[in-house]
This record gives structure tokens, C-alpha cells and sequence, in this order.
């Protein structure tokens, strides 16, 4: 009976399949980092409770996901991103302005569900997304790193459960990630 080994094992046979297989996962962990949906708006909401917590006009919507090992780092360089990302149009209809250009409103919504895997089975594994801690932690510093631009920014209610109420202008819908810088 032979036995059939993997390229790892073969080229580096002291390790485990078990050692094989963490250094795998560490490898694709560290490959996923914070995330931001982002949809340019003519107005949009947020509620708790039927209760508004957040409300803007024209702008944008930023859904933003944390992830395990993100920093402030990646924090500050998605709220750049997002107050110059040049997703309004020009007099020639062109994508040629961005939020801080034309003074438009903010929302930002946390949302961990971008770090969903769905590779494996029906129901989503969220092992990606930061510890609520952490998390809270960066999203309100991504928060304030978006209002030291001087835009109006509402926000939702972290770690509750929202009703979000989104007129998509477009519709324009842009995903950022801060692996991508």
C-alpha cells in the first residue's frame, strides 16, 4: 500500500498535515483585511427600534467590515479612500469628483457580514471578522478619521440590528479593501 504525499509534505516533510493546515489558515487570514461597500446615495437612513439613529442626503453609504489583525492603519487609509474616491459626476457626466469635492453627506453603517466566507457549505462562517471589541474600536476611528475631513457623517448603532434605507444614485456601488493599498 503506498501513500501519497502532498507538495508540502514532500518539501517539507517534518511537518504535520495538522501544522500544514494552520499555517494555511494563518496565511489566508492574513490576506483578508478591512472592507468597505460604498454606494453613492440621493438620500439614505439608518434605524434602531424604528427610531432614525443616522440620516443623510446626497452622498454616500459606507458599509465598513473589520477584520481580524486590521489596524488603525488600515482604518485611516479606507477613510481616505473613501472622502477622495471619485464616484460623482462632472458637467460631462464623468466620474470625475468625490465626496470631500462636492461637500457630500456620509453614513457609515459597521458591518461584519462583508467578512463572510461562503467556500465551505450553505451557511456563512464570519471567523474573518474582527472581536466586537476591536471592531468597535476601529470603526469609530475610521468614523473620526471621515469627519476630520469636515463632510457631515452620520453613523448606525454598532452591534445592533438596523433597518437601513438606501436611494443607490445610479446605481454606484464600489468595494474597497484596505489589502488592496
Amino acid at each position: 500500500m503506498s501513500t501519497r504525499l502532498t507538495t508540502n509534505q514532500v518539501l517539507c516533510p517534518q511537518n504535520t498535515q495538522a501544522e500544514i493546515n494552520s499555517r494555511r489558515w494563518h496565511n489566508y487570514i492574513s490576506l483578508i483585511k478591512m472592507k468597505a461597500l460604498v454606494q453613492r446615495v440621493s438620500r439614505a437612513s439608518v434605524s434602531v427600534n424604528d427610531d432614525i439613529v443616522g440620516e443623510i442626503g446626497w452622498g454616500l453609504v459606507v458599509f465598513l467590515g473589520v477584520a481580524q489583525g486590521d489596524s488603525k492603519e488600515d482604518a485611516s487609509y479606507l477613510a481616505n479612500k473613501v472622502v477622495n474616491l471619485r464616484i460623482f459626476a462632472d458637467e460631462a457626466s464623468k466620474f470625475a469628483l468625490s465626496a470631500l469635492e462636492t461637500r457630500g453627506d456620509i453614513l457609515i453603517v459597521s458591518q461584519f457580514t462583508l467578512l463572510a466566507d461562503s467556500r465551505k457549505g450553505r451557511r456563512p462562517s464570519f471567523t474573518e471578522a474582527a472581536p466586537p471589541d476591536l471592531a468597535e474600536e476601529l470603526y469609530e476611528f475610521f468614523v473620526e478619521q471621515v469627519r476630520a475631513a469636515g463632510l457631515k457623517v452620520e453613523t448606525g448603532l454598532f452591534q445592533e440590528h438596523m433597518l437601513v434605507e438606501i436611494h443607490n444614485d445610479g446605481p454606484v456601488t464600489i468595494s474597497l479593501e484596505s489589502r488592496n493599498k
